[in-house]
């Protein structure tokens, strides 16, 4: 239950632990603090039974929700919590669709309840080697999005298909070589001329310098096609995934987004999705399954961890 949620939020496992701290947290807190002001105002009484139960009301409806985003923005999870709190509002008819920032998804104008309001634009650069199918998903997923915008694309490979995808998208190639990357500057000033404020990779092969991930804390995510720990680390990619995944037998297969350290593949998970293989199915067959994963699910984790960074 608490993997499904964590994947649902689209948080690590290390957030979701304070986030769930917090709701706990926040729960203790209203209840001690109704059971005060009922005893400081006196109510007692037989008589003052209504106004404990709007009391009480009053406390769980607004009360809670003040202490929930006092926590949140405490521990640092003010953006999952102002998230959670207008899906709650939209539920109950407060916060109409289009005045939240999901709700503009896709949508090119401001969204009405946010009218007269800057939004901080959160600029986001895409590393990828080849074709570039996830990247085109992200960039179709984020096009008009109110926040988030694809600023830039970053390739290594001449002649690559995503350089076509970012141009036709009108979005910036920076093309890449190795000395620079790995022994000088890893590009950093580059980025932040850009002013990329998180780095998705789609599909890039090279490791990614110790110097770029320190400039880049916890905002470099990238996606593998199997279920980490297995079938990942230095030289696993591609066609070589999914052939030994079905040389070995496997019964099930699927995709991992997770956090980028200094090794391959060894980033805290953030979400994995599952498919299965039958007996039929060839290392081919299996990669257009893990295709379909990728297009479903990446460009929708990229922006959910992308608003909460």
């Amino acid at each position: 239950m608490f993997k499904r949620l964590q994947q649902k939020w689209g948080v690590s496992v290390s957030q979701f632990g304070i986030i769930f701290i917090i709701f706990g947290l926040t729960g203790t807190t209203t209840a001690l603090l109704t059971g005060y002001i009922t005893a400081w105002l006196g109510m007692t009484e037989t008589a003052f039974w209504l106004w404990k139960v709007l009391l009480r009301l009053a406390m769980l409806l607004i009360g809670y929700q003040v202490i929930l985003l006092g926590y949140g923005a405490l521990l640092g999870q003010w953006a999952f919590f102002w998230k959670y709190e207008k899906k709650l509002l939209r539920k109950l008819g407060v916060w109409s669709l289009e005045s939240g920032v999901e709700g503009a998804v896709n949508k090119p104008q401001t969204p009405p309840g946010l009218a007269g309001t800057k939004l901080q634009t959160k600029q986001v650069a895409i590393f990828a080697s080849g074709a570039g199918s996830n990247a085109e998903k992200i960039i179709q997923h984020l096009k008009n999005h109110p926040v988030i915008k694809v600023a830039l694309i970053v390739c290594n490979k001449p002649g690559a298909g995503v350089i076509a995808i970012a141009e036709n998208n009108q979005i910036p190639v920076l093309m890449i070589e190795r000395e620079r990357f790995f022994r000088g500057d890893s590009y950093i000033p580059e980025l932040k001329a850009h002013a990329i404020h998180f780095v998705v990779l789609a599909g890039f092969l090279w490791k990614i310098p110790d110097a770029l991930i320190t400039a880049y804390p916890n905002k470099i995510i990238n996606i593998h096609p199997a279920l980490l720990p297995n079938y990942g680390g230095k030289g696993m990619y591609g066609m070589k995934v999914h052939e030994a995944v079905i040389a070995a037998g496997e019964k099930e297969s699927g995709i991992t987004i997770h956090y980028v350290n200094e090794h391959f593949d060894e980033g805290e998970t953030i979400f994995q999705a599952k498919c299965t293989i039958d007996a039929q199915d060839t290392p081919e067959s299996l990669a257009q399954k893990i295709h379909t994963l990728e297009h479903r699910h990446f460009p929708e984790v990229v922006e959910r961890i992308v608003m909460n960074s």
